[in-house]
C-alpha cells in the first residue's frame, strides 16, 4: 500500500500533496464536474468483491449485490460483468437491473411489503427466487402465481435473533425487527409454504444487520440456520440453498471488520463440520463491496467562528449524505489539497434549514473558503438514499477506471427537481 493511502481506502491516496483516487486528481474532477459530486474507483469494487470470490473458491456460490447500497447503473454493470446477481427490494430496483444488462435468473428479490404489482413483474420475468418475510405474503404470493398459472420460487427470510452488535436502525435479525419470520415459526411456516400449490420452496435466508465488524454474530446465526435446516429437512421440505445475506461492515473510523475472504473461511469452516459444505450458498452483499469505493467532493462555501462552534459549510448536505444525520454515522473528510498550518476545530455543516444538517462534528480541519473536502466512505448509502430537500438538486455521479474519469449521473437542475409537478388551472 502506498505510505499516502488513507485507511480503508486503498485506492485513495495523496500524490504530491493532490488526493487522488486510482490515477485522477480529485481536484480535477471537481473542478470538471461541480460540486458536490460523488466519485466512486471501479478498481476498489472489484477489489472488494474479488476478496468474496477467493473466500469461495471450489465452493457452489452465488453472490447478488444488495443494490439498495448504491443503485447507480454504472455500478450495477460492473457486478454484472464480474458475475453478480443482484438483490433487490422493489420493483424500481428490478427495472434498474434490467437497464444495467442484469439477468432476471440471477435476481432474488427481498423486502416486507412487496405488492401483487412487483410480484407479477417479477414472476413473468423468472426471476430466481423471492425470499418471503411473512406468511401473509405467502399466502399473496400462492395467489398471484396461481393466476399466472406458474409456481414461484421461494426461500423464507427467517429472523434467528442475533443481537449484529451494531446500530439498531441497521439491525435486523432482532425478535424486535420487522424483517422475516421468527426463528420458531419457521417449521410451521415451511410447511404452510409447501402446501401452496402456487409456490415452490427452494431454499431458506437470513439476514442480520448491517456495518457489522465482528464474526461471533455471523456464526451464530449460522448455527441457528442449519439447526432449522436440519428440522425443515425433517418435516420432508428440501431446502435447495441456504442464503446468509450480508452486513459485512467497513473501516469508517478505524472499524475493523474481518476481511470477506478471512470471515468465509471461518463460516465454511463451519459449514463443513456440520456437514453442509456442498451446499448451494448465496450472500448478499452491500456496503462491503461499494462504501469504500467511494468518495464526495464537497467546496467549502463559508467559514462561520462562534462562542462555542467553529462551522465549516459545504455545499454538501443532508440531503446528499444523509448517514449522519440518519445514524450519528462517522465520515472521514479530508482536505483534497492539504495546507500547511494549525488545524481549527470545527463543525462540518451543510446549507439544508435543519439543525440535523451536518456532516462531521468536532473535526481538526485548515481549510478556507473556495477549499475542497473529500467525504471519505461515500459509496454506499449515501447516494442511494439522497434526496431533493430544499428542492436541492441530485449532486453528479462519476465512476473512475484508471485515468479515465465516466460521468455516470449529470447534475439535476432545479426544473429537473419538478418536472413531474402541475399546476393547477
Amino acid at each position: 500500500m502506498n505510505a499516502n493511502t488513507l485507511p480503508g481506502q486503498p485506492h485513495i491516496a495523496y500524490q504530491a500533496n493532490t488526493l487522488c483516487m486510482e490515477n485522477v486528481k480529485l481536484a480535477d474532477v471537481a473542478a470538471q464536474f461541480g460540486t458536490p459530486v460523488f466519485a466512486y474507483s471501479k478498481a476498489s469494487m472489484l477489489s472488494a468483491l474479488a476478496a468474496y470470490q477467493r473466500g469461495f473458491a471450489g465452493r457452489k456460490v452465488q453472490i447478488f449485490y444488495a443494490m439498495k447500497a448504491n443503485s447507480n447503473l454504472a455500478v450495477l454493470q460492473v457486478f454484472a460483468k464480474a458475475g453478480c446477481g443482484f438483490d433487490i427490494v422493489s420493483g424500481g430496483e428490478l427495472a434498474r437491473v434490467l437497464a444495467a444488462g442484469g439477468a432476471p435468473e440471477k435476481i432474488i428479490f427481498s423486502g416486507v411489503g412487496k405488492t401483487r404489482a412487483e410480484m407479477k413483474q417479477a414472476l413473468e420475468l423468472g426471476i430466481a427466487c423471492f425470499n418471503v418475510e411473512s406468511e401473509a405474503e405467502l399466502e399473496v404470493l400462492n395467489d398471484v402465481a396461481l393466476s399466472l398459472g406458474q409456481k414461484a420460487p421461494v426461500s423464507l427470510r427467517v429472523n434467528p435473533n442475533v443481537d449484529p452488535k451494531t446500530h439498531p436502525y441497521i439491525s435486523t435479525g432482532l425478535k424486535g425487527n420487522k424483517f422475516g419470520v421468527a426463528h420458531e415459526n419457521a417449521v410451521k411456516t415451511y410447511k404452510r409454504a409447501a402446501a401452496l400449490p402456487g409456490l415452490s420452496v427452494v431454499g431458506i435466508d437470513c439476514h442480520i444487520g448491517s456495518q457489522i465488524t465482528e464474526a461471533m454474530p455471523y456464526l451464530d446465526a449460522m448455527d441457528r440456520i442449519l439447526d432449522l435446516v436440519v428440522d425443515i429437512e425433517a418435516a420432508g421440505i428440501p431446502i435447495h440453498h441456504i442464503d446468509f445475506g450480508g452486513g459485512l461492515g467497513i473501516d469508517y473510523n478505524g472499524d475493523t471488520p474481518p476481511a470477506a475472504d478471512a470471515l468465509w473461511q471461518q463460516l465454511l469452516a463451519k459449514l463443513d463440520a456440520r456437514g453442509f459444505g456442498q451446499r448451494q450458498l448465496m450472500i448478499e452483499p452491500g456496503r462491503s463491496l461499494v462504501g469504500n469505493a467511494g468518495v464526495c467532493l464537497s467546496d467549502v462555501v463559508f467559514m462561520k467562528p462562534g462562542e462555542q462552534k467553529n462551522f465549516c459549510i459545504i455545499d454538501a448536505a443532508m440531503n446528499d449524505l444523509p448517514r449522519p444525520a440518519m445514524y450519528q454515522a462517522f465520515h472521514q473528510i479530508v482536505p483534497v489539497r492539504p495546507r500547511a498550518g494549525a488545524m481549527t476545530l470545527v463543525d462540518v455543516v451543510g446549507p439544508v434549514c435543519e439543525s440535523g444538517d451536518w456532516i462531521g462534528r468536532d473535526r481538526e480541519l485548515n481549510v478556507q473558503a473556495g477549499d475542497t473536502l473529500a467525504v471519505l466512505s461515500a459509496g454506499a448509502y449515501c447516494m442511494s438514499m439522497s434526496s431533493n430537500y430544499n428542492t436541492r438538486g441530485r449532486a453528479a455521479e462519476v465512476l473512475i477506471d484508471g485515468d479515465q474519469v465516466h460521468l455516470i449521473r449529470k447534475r439535476e437542475t432545479a426544473a429537473d427537481t419538478f418536472q413531474g409537478e402541475h399546476l393547477v388551472p
